[in-house]
């Protein structure tokens, strides 16, 4: 019986293990998002990522495409558990907004999880918008990123995603 105990202690104490050493994904290099296969987005818009992954942190540098407008997001993800100050993109003409964020990793190291809140003041009041991304490598190598935003007009679910150039 004792050998049984022991037996099945060293297989769960071998699996935790193995887990514990699977390595992070590795979300660096260039990225273009696959349109076809990524949903809740504006119906005219391309977008590439560059990004540059260290232990404890991600820059992104994320350019966004629509007839007649292109532009440029730089942003950085610090993988503390700690709440980040950060100034979120706003489209044109957009009052400015102020965001607090944390990055973690899930607890097996499979994916990323970025919490953001965003508030931005507007003539009706402050809004506040909670916004909660995740970054997956799926076994074909292809970069998803989950969205899920609850905001003053609803919540709404959108993926992109991305396959490496």
């Amino acid at each position: 019986m004792k050998l049984k105990v022991i037996s099945a202690s060293a297989m769960v104490l071998a699996v935790c293990l193995s887990v514990m050493a699977m390595p992070k994904p590795d979300f660096s290099g260039a990225w273009v998002m696959d349109r076809g296969r990524s949903f809740g987005l504006p119906g005219n818009m391309q977008q590439t990522m560059t990004v540059t992954q260290t232990e404890n942190q991600l820059e992104v540098e994320t350019k966004l495409i629509q007839p007649g407008n292109e532009r440029t997001v730089k942003d950085v993800f610090v993988f503390d558990g700690k709440e980040h100050e950060f100034t979120p993109p706003t489209p044109p003409n957009a009052p400015p907004a102020k965001g607090k964020r944390t990055s973690n990793w899930l607890p097996d190291g499979s994916a990323m999880v970025l919490n953001e809140v965003v508030t931005t003041e507007t003539p009706k009041g402050t809004v506040t918008t909670q916004i909660t991304k995740k970054w997956k490598v799926n076994a074909a190598g292809e970069l998803t990123i989950d969205l899920y935003v609850d905001g003053p007009n609803g919540s709404y679910e959108a993926k992109r995603i991305f396959i490496r150039k």
